[in-house]
């Protein structure tokens, strides 16, 4: 594009919405941009660009991907997101077909979306069990030795994946956590592959789950959904006969966000 043509879409587009439009693309497009991927996207001039996305970083809307270059959404942004999704009409259905999944199952059901460091519970239906793991709303949790930690890692790309393998400790949880990156990678892939993951007391002892992807409707992870359990009810093998009925418990939940 020329410097006049984006020079004209500048005056085409309202000064108060330029920002915005940035912040909608690299959402839209789940994966960090550089400025040139903005430009070709929205037509505005370079020096315009490099502006707003000097404002959004330093508000704390944007921040730098690994490479120094690109763009992905920061706390401020992923917090917006939280909210969004977490108002009171979207909760209420949310949580009924948590709460579906939960009563077939027995055991406690999970909403995680992920976060810069890791997965953050997003809500959660407890097991009516009395022994039971208690991991509260808005906890943060490894993505390399959990069941939803280790979906979200499948769905990277691989030099996205390569980036967090080599610049994060795999501190061991458990004797059973992945600590080698080769074997990280491993079984990422074999992840990818099932379309499901697991977690045999890798974060925590005695405890074992599963979790499956809620997908938006251009197939990307938004949540993961899953169910755990101390493991004097359910090992590894017994939890896998839910499967089904978490992935029907997925489903729907894609359909909510689509709706």
């Amino acid at each position: 594009m020329s410097n006049s043509d984006a020079q004209e879409s500048d005056s085409k587009i309202p000064t108060n919405l330029r920002l915005l439009l940035i912040l909608e693309e690299v959402a839209k497009r789940g994966v960090a941009l550089k400025p040139s991927d903005l430009i070709e996207a929205l037509g505005l001039a370079k020096p315009t660009i490099h502006r707003l996305l000097q404002t959004a970083e330093a508000e704390g809307f944007l921040q730098r991907d690994l490479d120094g270059r690109s763009y992905g959404p920061g706390p401020r942004l992923r917090q917006l997101a939280v909210n969004t999704v977490s108002s009171e009409h979207l909760r209420t259905a949310r949580l009924a077909i948590l709460r579906g999944v939960a009563d077939e199952i027995g055991e406690t059901c999970n909403l995680a979306i992920p976060d810069r460091e890791g997965m953050i519970y997003l809500d959660r239906v407890e097991t009516k069990w009395p022994l039971r793991i208690q991991l509260p709303v808005g906890t943060q949790v490894p993505f390399h030795c959990t069941a939803s930690g280790k979906m979200y890692l499948s769905t990277l790309r691989r030099n996205t994946l390569d980036g967090f393998v080599s610049s994060h400790k795999l501190r061991a949880n458990t004797e059973k956590t992945i600590t080698e990156p080769e074997a990280l990678n491993a079984e990422v892939r074999r992840i990818a592959r099932n379309g499901y993951s697991t977690d045999d007391e890798e974060f925590m002892s005695g405890m074992a789950a599963i979790a499956v992807p809620v997908l938006d409707e251009h197939n990307r992870l938004v949540a993961t959904l899953s169910v755990h359990a101390p493991t004097q009810r359910h090992e590894l093998a017994s939890l896998t006969q839910f499967l089904s009925l978490l992935q029907s418990g997925a489903s729907k939940l894609s359909g909510l966000l689509a709706s």
